[in-house]
C-alpha cells in the first residue's frame, strides 16, 4: 500500500545518515578488477594495434596490453559473427544497419580470415569501433517515459571507452556478445519477439505496441549492474548482479485506479517492524466510518497522532471529531501498529521518491496466488521479503527486537526500476497482457 500521505507530511529524517557507498558498478563503469587474461596474442597483431589504434580505442587497447578482443588465434572468433548478426538486424532496435558499415565489416572479416596480421588488426579495430557505436546507440533512450527519483540513474549515452571496458570484463566475451549482455534480459526477450513478429507479418498496431515495450526495456540496465526490476504488468520482481539474474518472485502491484508508476530510484533502507501510515483518503473513507459504526481504534490495531512530525503525541480516540474526519473536514494522522498482521508485514524497503512508493512484506498471501495481481495502492507487496532482504543486505534479515521502525542501512544503494512490459510470446506469435494502466494506447 502506498504511504504517500506519510511521505508527504513526515520526511524520513534519515537523509543525514545515507551511505556514502555507490551502487555496484553500472553496466558501463570501469571495473575495479582487471579483466581476465586471455591466451597470448600474435605479436605482429599486437604491434599493429599499438601503431594504428587512436583516440578511445588506443586508450582501451593500451589498458589491456594491445591484446585483441575479437580474435581467436589467427582468425576472427565467433563473437565477430555474433556482432554481425546483431548489426544486420539493428532495425529491431530502431537503428539503421547501414550506420555501422556492415558490408565493409563483412569484407574486412573475409580478408582477415587469411590470417594476415595487418588484416587481423584492421578487422579488430573496425569491430570494436562498430560495436561501441552500436551499444551507445542502443543505450540512448527512446520515447518511453520514466520518473527518475535519483538523477544518477538517468540514462546517459556511454562513451566508447566505457562500452569496451564493460564488454572486456566478463570471462566469456563471446557469450557476452552473443547474448547481448549489455542490455537487460527483458530487452533481449522482446527483441527476439520482435524478430519473430516481423517474420509472421504481425499487424502494424501490434508492432508499434511492441516497439513501445522495447523502449521501456531499453531504460533498464544489463545484468552486470546490481539492481532490481519490478514489472507491474506481469506482477513479478527480478534482481540481478554479476552478469546474471539472481532471483525472482511474485509481487502485488497497483490496482488500475492506483497504478504503480514507471519509476527508478535507489533502495537505501530496510525498516523492520514498520508502522503503516494510513493515507488520508483511507482514514476518511475506511477507518472513520468503522469507528462511527462502533469499532474501536484498538480493535483495528491503530493509533491516532497529533501531527506528522517526529515528536507527534498519541491522541485519545474519544477526543477526535470522527464525523469531521469522515466528512473530509479534518485530516487525521493514523498508523497501524507493527506486527505480522500489519499491512506492511515485517519489513519495508525504502528508496527516496516523492510518490511515496516502496517495497514491502504483506500478510495478504492469497493475493499472491492470483494470476492477476493488481490490487495495491501503488506500492509493491513482496512474495518473499526475507529472501530479497538477504540479497540486499548480504546477510539474513532478522531482528529479535520488537522495537518499531528499526532502520537498517543497506551496505550499498541498489537501483530499483519499476517498469511495465505487456508483450509476451505465444505459439501464435506476439500477444499482450491486458493493458490495465492504459499505457499502450
Amino acid at each position: 500500500m502506498t504511504g504517500g500521505a506519510w511521505h508527504r507530511r513526515a520526511p524520513l529524517c534519515l537523509a543525514a545518515l545515507l551511505l556514502a557507498f555507490a551502487a555496484s558498478p553500472p553496466a558501463f563503469a570501469k571495473p575495479k578488477a582487471k579483466a581476465p587474461v586471455a591466451a597470448p596474442a600474435n605479436p605482429a597483431v599486437v604491434a599493429l594495434l599499438r601503431a594504428e589504434a587512436d583516440g578511445d580505442l588506443k586508450k582501451f587497447y593500451a589498458e589491456r596490453g594491445y591484446r585483441p578482443l575479437w580474435l581467436s588465434g589467427s582468425k576472427p572468433g565467433p563473437q565477430a559473427q555474433a556482432l554481425l548478426g546483431h548489426l544486420s538486424s539493428a532495425r529491431l532496435d530502431g537503428l539503421d544497419p547501414a550506420d555501422y558499415r556492415l558490408e565493409k565489416l563483412r569484407q574486412s572479416l573475409a580478408i582477415a580470415s587469411s590470417g594476415d596480421p595487418a588484416a587481423l588488426a584492421a578487422a579488430e579495430l573496425a569491430l570494436s569501433d562498430a560495436f561501441a557505436r552500436y551499444v551507445r546507440d542502443m543505450r540512448t533512450p527512446g520515447k518511453a517515459k520514466m520518473t527518475w527519483a535519483d538523477d544518477d540513474l538517468k540514462p546517459r549515452r556511454p562513451d566508447t571507452l566505457a562500452v569496451l571496458r564493460a564488454a572486456a570484463f566478463p570471462k566469456d566475451f563471446a557469450a557476452y556478445i552473443g547474448g547481448m549482455a549489455w542490455m537487460s534480459e527483458h530487452y533481449v526477450r522482446l527483441r527476439t519477439l520482435a524478430a519473430a513478429a516481423e517474420k509472421r507479418g504481425t499487424s502494424k498496431d501490434n508492432m508499434a505496441r511492441l516497439r513501445l515495450n522495447l523502449d521501456r526495456a531499453r531504460l533498464l540496465p544489463g545484468p552486470w549492474t546490481h539492481h532490481v526490476v519490478v514489472d507491474a504488468s506481469s506482477g513479478q520482481l527480478f534482481y540481478y548482479g554479476g552478469g546474471k539474474r539472481a532471483g525472482m518472485m511474485k509481487v502485488v502491484v497497483g490496482a488500475p485506479a492506483t497504478p504503480t508508476p514507471m519509476l527508478a530510484g535507489k533502495l537505501q533502507w530496510a525498516i523492520l517492524n514498520p508502522y503503516w501510515n494510513v493515507p488520508d483518503y483511507l482514514a476518511q473513507k475506511s477507518v472513520a466510518p468503522k469507528i462511527l459504526a462502533g469499532r474501536s481504534l484498538a480493535s483495528l490495531r491503530m493509533e491516532a497522532l497529533s501531527d506528522w512530525g517526529p515528536n507527534a503525541q498519541k491522541l485519545d480516540p474519544a477526543t477526535i471529531d470522527w464525523p469531521a474526519v469522515a466528512a473530509g473536514d479534518r485530516v487525521l494522522r493514523l498508523r497501524e501498529l507493527p506486527g505480522g498482521a500489519n499491512s506492511m508485514g515485517r519489513v519495508k524497503y525504502l528508496f527516496p521518491n516523492k510518490l511515496g512508493i516502496y517495497l514491502h512484506d504483506t500478510p495478504e498471501r492469497d493475493l499472491l496466488k492470483k494470476p492477476d495481481r493488481h490490487f495495491s495502492n501503488g506500492c509493491i507487496r513482496l512474495e518473499n521479503a526475507a529472501q530479497l532482504g538477504q540479497w540486499l543486505l548480504q546477510r539474513p534479515l532478522n531482528s529479535k527486537s520488537k522495537t518499531p521502525e528499526q532502520a537498517v542501512a543497506l551496505p550499498v544503494e541498489v537501483p530499483v526500476y519499476l517498469t511495465y512490459l505487456t508483450a509476451v510470446a505465444t505459439e501464435r506469435g506476439v500477444a499482450f497482457r491486458p493493458d490495465v494502466y492504459g499505457r499502450d494506447g
